[in-house]
């Protein structure tokens, strides 16, 4: 099966668009339909990453669900997380001082 290499894509825009656009694109010595064509494989392009973000995000975000809801899971209080991050910012600064920093 043969595909035609070229499609029309007819759209309706304002006048003022056009002639600001058609402009642009002749100072910019590139012809409209190859700019119409970057903005859109940018746009499906974003859209794609969008999608693989959101999907990213809820697997995340499920997964952190099912870790919370498991009775097996570990907790740490808040007062833990902050004493243990003081000590590492205390061996830090130590070896920071140490070296000469």
């Amino acid at each position: 099966m043969i595909m035609p290499k070229d499609a029309v894509f007819t759209m309706k825009i304002e006048p003022e668009l056009r002639e600001a656009f058609m402009a642009e694109a002749a100072a910019s010595h590139r012809p409209a339909s190859q700019i119409v064509r970057e903005a859109m494989r940018d746009f499906i392009d974003k859209q794609k990453k969008q999608r693989d973000y959101d999907a990213w995000f809820v697997a995340e975000m499920e997964e952190g669900l099912r870790e919370a809801d498991d009775p097996d899971t570990v907790w740490i209080s808040h007062e833990e997380v902050k004493a243990d991050m003081e000590r590492q910012r205390q061996s830090l600064l130590a070896r920071m001082k140490a070296s000469g920093e």
